[in-house]
């Protein structure tokens, strides 16, 4: 990482837990939070597409403008593969990675989902994270279950001052909560 501690003592929170367990919708729902607070969240997220029932891929979203992209698809060429998806570096670098920078110059809090491996491949979303976790800007973060298995996770889950909070059944409705909770009380304070 550039910074060891984070400045200014922003909040920098990475949520992770299973695939499907709702680390998505617990970030997305901080978002929204801050929004009725009176507080502009910007960054990514990523969702997953269905069709007939099967899922085909991931798009990219980027909170502040709506864009979308693909981040990875079942089909598209290319050789960078994370299973069976093609990942797209356009669309992550091209949505992702701006909508990061974007929320670094203009949100109070950044969005980041996720930290994994399909968006490892990208060393301008690497330096993005980085950056993040470097500015005095509180970050929200959703991080591979299995991030353990890449330096550059274990490096960010490492950064002094990070907070990571794993989503199970049983919490993953009254997380949302919790981490605007800290996220508001650190930005009061």
């Amino acid at each position: 990482m550039r910074s060891g501690t984070p400045r200014g003592g922003a909040p920098k929170i990475l949520v992770t837990g299973r695939p499907g367990i709702g680390k998505t919708t617990v970030v997305r729902r901080v978002a929204e939070l801050c929004s009725r607070a009176g507080l502009k969240a910007g960054g990514m997220v990523t969702y997953e597409v269905r069709e007939g029932g099967r899922r085909v891929g991931f798009k990219i979203l980027d909170l502040m403008t709506g864009e979308e992209g693909v981040l990875a698809w079942v089909g598209l060429p290319g050789r960078l593969r994370v299973g069976r998806y093609t990942v797209s570096l356009e669309g992550l670098e091209g949505v992702g990675v701006r909508a990061i920078r974007r929320a670094l110059e203009g949100a109070d809090v950044v969005i980041i989902d996720e930290i994994g491996p399909m968006e490892l491949y990208s060393e301008e979303f690497k330096r993005a994270v980085e950056d993040a976790l470097a500015s005095d800007k509180p970050v929200v973060a959703t991080i591979h279950v299995r991030a353990d298995r890449y330096p550059f996770c274990r490096r960010v889950k490492s950064t002094p001052g990070v907070k990571v909070y794993t989503v199970t059944l049983s919490n993953r409705n009254a997380l949302p909560r919790v981490i605007f909770s800290e996220l508001s009380s650190l930005l009061r304070g």
